[in-house]
This record gives C-alpha cells, structure tokens and sequence, in this order.
C-alpha cells in the first residue's frame, strides 16, 4: 500500500474501537454538541486525567448551556477552580451566553458562527462539528501534526503555517465520509497513547507498515518543530485592578517601548516576587493594593530583542485614593476599546 494515495482510515478506525479510551465526554451517542466544547476547553493544554474531575463536576453544576448561560461568574470559576488558565472558563462562559441568546441555546452547525465564538478557534470548531454533527470537518492539533509528520515523513516544519496547511490538507484527505468525528478521536487516542513525542511505540502503531519515518528510521528524529532564535524573557507581573465595573490603567513613558500607550499595573518579578513589586509601584501613588494569590492566566509576547512572559492576576485597591493624574486613571470596563493599549495588554481585556 502507498500512503501518499491510499485511503488508509479503515485501519486506524478498526485500531481505535479495539484501543479507544474510555473518556466520560464520549459516552453519549450521538454526542452533545455543548459537552464536546466544555471537554475540548478544558483539555486545552490540560492533561486528560486532570480534565477527568473537573469535566464530572463541571456537568453536575451545569449540565445544559441553559445552565451554564444562567451561572454567575463566580459560580463558574469556582467551578473552575485549580484547573488554572481562568480566560477559558471566562471565554466559555461568555460564548455560551451568546449561543443562549443569539442562537437559542443551540450550538451553531456553521464553521463560521462555531469559530465566531469567543475562545473557538479552528481546532476546536473542527472538533465540535466533526463530533457532534457528523461534519467533515478536520481537527488538527500537536498529535495530528507529528503523526503526520511521520507517516508522510514531512520534514518541514511543522509550527510554521506551510507546515501546518500542508498536514491539513492531507488530514482532509484521509476524513471518510462516515464519521469524521471518530477519524478525529482516533486521531487524538493514537497521539497520546502510540504516537507518542520522542520515542513512538512503533511496534503498538496500527500505521506502522505505512509509515515513511519509520521505513527509513526516523520515526525519533520528526517532526521537526523550529522555533526562532531565543530573546531574552522578562518575567512580568500583571495585576487588573478593578473598582467595580471600573479598572486602574496606567500611561507608560513617552519614550521607548509601546510609548505613552496603556497598560494595567505590572512589574518585573514573578509569583510573589512580582506581586510585592507592583505593590510597591502603586504605594507610590499612595494605593494599598490587595492581589489575588492565583492567577488568571498568562500570555507572551514576543518583540524584536526580548520577550515578555505576562501573568496576570486580579486585585482591588483597600486603601487610598489616584489623584488628578493623566498618566494614572479609572476607565469603565466597556469603555477599553477607547484606549490604545500597549500590545499585549489588549489581550489581557479579552483575559479578564
């Protein structure tokens, strides 16, 4: 057999309903559309047997998109709670109230509206139509692209876009027509269990006599993932400080980088370190500042000579009061797209 023209799905699908794991999101036939988005959310770089218990709790506190749409905020990230990277509970819970009232309370069957969906980005919708409404849809994550890479013996890179429209294309290809979904998992079941990074369990690997990497011993040497030239990282402390539906901003300095735009408080140091150091920034504006000890999640990003690593905590002010300042204001949360933020603090609105 040829794998670059045979259509060779049959043999992964006889594999994954002999290996299959047994996962409480995929234990309804046909599946549910919203239980598929909340697994798919939750094992963004989650570990399944982590996602495990968060995944039965989560459905026992809000077990409809009705349910969840109704919660408060609160109640969800206590749901959510340790689970760690807060937006995507934040970014669900909002796109689950759009489907609510734009949708009525239905999962949109469109690649568009799916993807529209705040925190939905193409692997997830692709996971969301193929599973749950039977769409040929591919869904295409790391596993996907180092299988991939190996059975095609792909020696390009695989984070750069050609790399990653090129395994697309060939993942659409092999879809069949009956039940992409199970394609999809099974997909996913084969590169947490066989496929494995590093050393693959070639001899387990249902794929083994088609795979290219493997025919000429280089199933440990792809996929290649090249990333560029290291910068030097600044591990940087972010605290939203709100006052109601109002949040603290600061203007940065009229020179240098991201000039006079805004920002959210924030310091150089991480965890405690850099929490007692935007303390200390704002007990020079004569605030006392109360912080959260878990953070709401983190971002980076990357400029021509360093990089920054954000985390991002929430915090309120206990004590005192910002004086007639413009460099130092109170803006309405509904008013952020007013402002010029200073890069990546645009994203952390979208955080928190």
């Amino acid at each position: 057999m040829d794998i670059k023209k045979e259509h060779w799905s049959p043999l992964l699908l006889d594999w994954f309903a002999a290996h299959g794991r047994d996962l409480p999101w995929r234990d309804e036939s046909p599946r549910d559309p919203y239980k598929v988005w909340v697994s798919e959310i939750m094992l963004q770089q989650t570990k399944v047997e982590t996602v495990r218990p968060y995944y039965d709790g989560w459905m026992d506190h809000f077990p409809t998109i009705p349910a969840l749409a109704a919660a408060s905020q609160d109640e969800v990230l206590r749901q959510w709670q340790g689970l760690g990277y807060y937006s995507r509970a934040r970014n669900l819970h909002e796109a689950v109230q759009e489907v609510q009232v734009k949708y009525g309370g239905h999962v949109p069957e469109n690649k568009k509206d799916v993807q529209s969906l705040k925190g939905v980005g193409d692997y997830t919708a692709g996971a969301i139509l193929s599973l749950a409404y039977g769409q040929k849809e591919a869904a295409v994550d790391g596993n996907v692209l180092r299988i991939f890479a190996r059975l095609y013996d792909i020696e390009e890179n695989i984070l750069s876009t050609p790399g990653k429209k090129k395994i697309t294309a060939l993942v659409e290809e092999q879809l069949p027509d009956e039940a992409p979904g199970t394609f999809n998992e099974a997909l996913m079941d084969l590169g947490a269990m066989v496929c494995i990074p590093k050393h693959p369990r070639c001899p387990d690997c249902p794929l083994q006599g088609l795979c290219l990497a493997h025919r000429a011993g280089k199933e440990c040497d792809l996929p290649i993932r090249l990333v560029k030239k290291k910068s030097p990282v600044e591990e940087i402390t972010v605290v939203v400080v709100r006052h109601g539906d109002q949040w603290l901003v600061h203007r940065r300095p009229p020179k240098g980088l991201l000039a006079s735009m805004w920002e959210f408080p924030n310091a150089l140091g991480k965890g405690k370190e850099g929490i007692a150091a935007v303390r200390q920034l704002l007990a020079q504006k004569g605030l006392t500042l109360a912080a959260d000890d878990q953070p709401v999640g983190s971002l980076k990003s990357v400029f021509s000579h360093k990089t920054w690593q954000m985390t991002v905590y929430e915090g309120c002010i206990t004590q005192g009061k910002i004086g007639e300042e413009e460099d130092w204001q109170w803006i309405d949360c509904k008013d952020y797209a007013s402002l010029p933020w200073a890069g990546p603090h645009g994203k952390i609105t979208a955080m928190v």
